[in-house]
């Protein structure tokens, strides 16, 4: 019924930003539906900046399969939207159909999750100027620049937009994104 909700993902998504929100949408009843450019296996990363170290250090993680490819989702079909981090977002960001879901998500009022770098694919598609978003620092450049407000905090919620930083936020910012999930799935539940 009203249960299906986007993670999108690509090569190089990070594998804890991904699986976390995965297996929490399952537990809260919904149906994680993994969203790619293509319908094919992704590889999956790990990121942390190890003690020493000024950048990220990245290694393989686990895949993950794309249930369905960006060009063959009608966002209708959906009750939110998670976007991933990772190094994939700054790749699959220009994808056209992509850029149309996301805006779609946030011209509709629905409940949509970034984490991480995550915060690049709506930021690509014009649609968090004037909004408050937390991501990792490195990203702070590609939100300002796209007219939106970073904020470093573990949960930021504007509107419909619930962010975190990285995936040590996810205990943070999930939470909130599942209660507007919540009331998204009751209202239309109420309507039908």
């Amino acid at each position: 019924m009203h249960n299906k909700v986007l993670i999108i993902v690509g090569d190089a998504s990070e594998t804890v930003d991904t699986l976390y929100p995965f297996f929490r949408l399952q537990e809260g009843g919904y149906q994680p539906v993994v969203a790619a450019p293509e319908k094919r296996k992704y590889q999956m990363v790990l990121h942390e900046v190890k003690p020493g170290w000024t950048i990220t250090k990245e290694w393989e993680g686990y895949t993950i399969d794309a249930d369905i490819a960006f060009k063959n989702v009608n966002p209708e079909h959906y009750l939110g939207i998670f976007f991933s981090g990772g190094r994939a977002p700054e790749y699959i960001r220009d994808d056209p159909d992509l850029i149309r879901m996301t805006r779609w998500f946030f011209e509709h009022n629905k409940p949509i999750a970034s984490v991480c770098h995550g915060c690049e694919i709506p930021a690509r598609a014009d649609c968090i100027r004037g909004r408050r978003i937390a991501a990792v620092a490195k990203c702070r450049f590609d939100i300002e620049v796209c007219g939106g407000i970073y904020v470093n905090e573990p949960c930021v919620v504007d509107r419909n937009l619930v962010s975190g930083r990285t995936f040590h936020d996810h205990g943070h910012y999930m939470g909130a994104w599942m209660s507007l999930l919540d009331a998204e799935r009751k209202r239309l539940q109420n309507a039908a």
